[in-house]
């Protein structure tokens, strides 16, 4: 299962896009309302989540987790106990754990990105503690995968599914949707 949650102040093309490109790899996407039920985004459009956070029990099933920046999503994200109890039980059982924009600060605040290579929005990168920054736009390094921004959404979901269904799908859907 893959849960990308989200948080009021949600940046929504960071949620969106990527929730969409793996859907269109038949990968299930389950949308968890942090902060509700009803979530609004950054830019004022609302999302109805599949579940709220507080209904996840177990979560024994996780193949990824998905983390949208946006502020004050991404801090309304770290502020949440479920979202970190999460994060690290995705951790412990070498889950995907797929951060972008500025929520890429909450797996640095844990310490998580020690010794890997990740990226965030600039100006965030300080927040990356112990993380080799990286050039690129969007950074794979183990079970993390990390993101510039919103401008990189689409590669994003991408990477994740070349993770956890391989390039050859991640590259169709590329090509499927006209994208460089």
């Amino acid at each position: 299962m893959v849960y990308c949650f989200l948080a009021d102040g949600f940046e929504e093309i960071e949620a969106i896009a990527p929730i969409d490109i793996l859907r269109r790899a038949d990968i299930f996407v389950t949308t968890v309302g942090v902060t509700g039920k009803t979530v609004a985004g950054r830019h004022g459009i609302d999302v109805i989540a599949d579940v709220e956070a507080e209904c996840l029990d177990g979560c024994d099933n996780i193949e990824a987790i998905i983390l949208p920046g946006g502020l004050p999503g991404a801090t309304n994200l770290e502020a949440s106990d479920k979202v970190q109890q999460i994060i690290d039980k995705a951790n412990n059982n070498g889950a995907l754990i797929c951060a972008i924009c500025a929520a890429p600060q909450i797996l640095g605040h844990k310490g998580l990105l020690e010794g890997k290579c990740a990226i965030a929005y600039p100006g965030f990168e300080k927040e990356l503690r112990g993380a080799k920054i990286s050039d690129e736009h969007v950074v794979t390094d183990g079970n993390f995968i990390t993101a510039k921004g919103a401008g990189v959404a689409l590669d994003f979901g991408l990477a994740i599914v070349s993770a956890l269904k391989g390039v050859e799908l991640s590259d169709s859907i590329r090509e499927s949707i006209q994208m460089k």
